[in-house]
């Protein structure tokens, strides 16, 4: 990663990108409180937090931080249910989850990050994008019942991801369509020919002009110019303080007398194991989204998202994790250092002081464009091919994930996606146990089988071995060599020691090379 000492150097690439990730975050923010039953602004306060504090504390690039919707379930069920709407002893337990992040990351609990299969990060980064594509589609077209920022297949209105869209054709709103359209015209075009025509084009960014534009319409519409209407509930609505006072007072403090309360520790728990495992899940897949292949020290990232949550807790805002939603897009359009993820902060932490009224006459069908814009960089047909051409192997694990995302949500298409990378990786190792081939003396005529083991064998390649011991016919002899192992399971050499012993009975001879018996097997035979 480049040093912080000069973060200003690519400032002409990470100010326009920070904007638009500005505008993409914004409405998540929003979102994903509502989702969670929270005050609409500890949606903001997370997403200024996650871009100052987790932005200057992190060591990741490009990865961009804030509220994320695969906690929201959570969030609702602990303010609702286990605090019985107390939202004050809520943030305690926040607070608290960012005490245990960076006791982890000190624990150096962020190498569970490295386990994830790349055929995985594949399949979520490509979920991602259909999800975010199909999310979109309700709020390019008009209908915008579902909550932004809301990832699941089954949503709180009875209806599905899929359902939500055939819903969204009975309730069409012509202007949001037009919007909707001619932004992603804009972005198509200014992606594939204004960006290549010069340096104008590569400062503003498509999404920027986008935003604009749809305000303009929007006042269009208003005025009667054009004879289109939006409705409220199909603009941005981020909360507009009337004063500075009435600004803070929108700031929360935690409850401190719920310290003795141990329903607290548990949901604290909770937030910071989900939180850190959706951390480094971002965390691997921004890495292999950055067009430098830069490798974020994940105990970094863990002590950062600690950091963030504490002080997110302290100040009224929802748990924070790093998201891939807003990480892509910030390197979908151009972002080359960590100055653009504290920027998007700054400019929530401003508009929210400044240009809120402003900012609620923007239309959600434009941040519809610019999110299905993001959406198909990460899951572009061509990835299917490449991944289909790698082998079942690696296509499985990946289209499961694909699929599982869809139909759940993120943490258990990642389960499931893991749960067939464990299948195959076993099955590999099955395969791969030993090498076993036959050798015909020719002075004594005598055939000699030679069993060669892998340099790691499990426990789990215990059963091929066997299979190979016993299919090795009577009066031949066996070689097995263990010249290549650095570890064999305790299992495997039992279940050789056993062979050894009863191939008497079969005239078998054997002869181990490098092999050791352990002293309690030897005392037992």
């Amino acid at each position: 990663m480049k040093s912080n000492k000069n973060i200003f150097a690519e400032i002409k690439s990470d100010l326009p990108a920070s904007i638009v990730v500005f505008f993409v975050a914004l409405p998540l923010c929003l979102g994903v409180a509502l989702a969670s039953g929270a005050p609409l602004f500890s949606g903001i306060i997370a997403g200024i937090i996650g871009g100052i504090i987790v932005g200057a504390a992190s060591g990741s690039r490009l990865g961009v931080s804030g509220p994320a919707a695969g906690l929201a379930v959570i969030v609702m069920t602990a303010i609702n249910e286990t605090f019985h709407g107390s939202f004050q002893v809520f943030l305690l337990a926040v607070a608290l989850a960012g005490v245990l992040q960076i006791v982890l990351g000190y624990l150096k609990a962020g190498f569970i990050g490295y386990f994830f299969p790349s055929s995985v990060i594949k399949g979520m980064l490509t979920g991602i994008g259909l999800l975010i594509i199909l999310k979109q589609i309700p709020h390019a077209l008009g209908w915008d019942k579902d909550i932004e920022g809301d990832d699941e297949f089954f949503q709180a209105d009875g209806n599905n991801t899929f359902s939500a869209i055939e819903k969204a054709f009975e309730f069409v709103t012509p202007g949001a369509v037009m919007i909707a359209l001619v932004s992603l015209g804009i972005l198509i075009l200014w992606d594939k020919v204004l960006s290549k025509k010069g340096k104008l084009f590569q400062l503003i960014q498509g999404p920027i002009v986008v935003v604009v534009l749809g305000i303009i319409f929007n006042a269009l519409f208003e005025s009667g110019a054009l004879s289109f209407t939006l409705k409220a509930d199909q603009l941005v609505r981020i909360p507009v303080p009337e004063n500075i006072g009435a600004f803070f007072g929108q700031f929360t403090l935690p409850d401190f007398t719920a310290f003795s309360n141990p329903d607290v520790y548990k949901t604290a728990f909770v937030i910071a194991i989900i939180a850190s495992l959706e951390t480094l899940l971002s965390v691997e897949a921004t890495d292999k989204l950055d067009p430098e292949k830069n490798v974020t020290p994940t105990n970094r990232e863990l002590k950062a998202q600690g950091l963030g949550n504490l002080v997110s807790g302290l100040l009224g805002g929802l748990p924070v994790t790093q998201v891939i939603v807003r990480s892509s897009a910030n390197i979908t359009f151009g972002a080359r250092s960590k100055l653009s993820t504290i920027l998007h902060g700054c400019w929530l932490l401003l508009s929210a002081i400044t240009i809120a009224a402003f900012l609620n006459r923007i239309p959600l069908a434009s941040l519809a464009a610019v999110l299905i814009m993001v959406g198909y960089k990460l899951a572009k047909p061509s990835l299917f091919v490449q991944m289909y051409k790698l082998g079942w192997e690696q296509f499985v694990p990946f289209i499961t994930t694909v699929v599982a995302i869809l139909a759940t949500d993120l943490l258990k298409g990642i389960t499931v996606g893991i749960l067939f990378g464990i299948f195959y990786t076993l099955r590999h190792s099955f395969r791969n146990s030993h090498h076993l081939k036959k050798v015909v003396s020719s002075e004594k005529g005598q055939e000699t089988h030679h069993l060669v083991l892998a340099e790691e064998v499990s426990f789990f390649n215990k059963a091929s071995v066997l299979n190979s011991l016993d299919a090795i016919p009577a009066n031949t002899k066996v070689v097995i060599d263990c010249s290549r192992s650095v570890s064999i399971a305790y299992d495997v050499v039992e279940m050789i020691m056993e062979f050894k012993a009863h191939a008497k009975s079969k005239n078998i001879t054997v002869q181990t090379i490098n092999f050791i018996e352990p002293a309690a097997i030897v005392k037992a035979h």
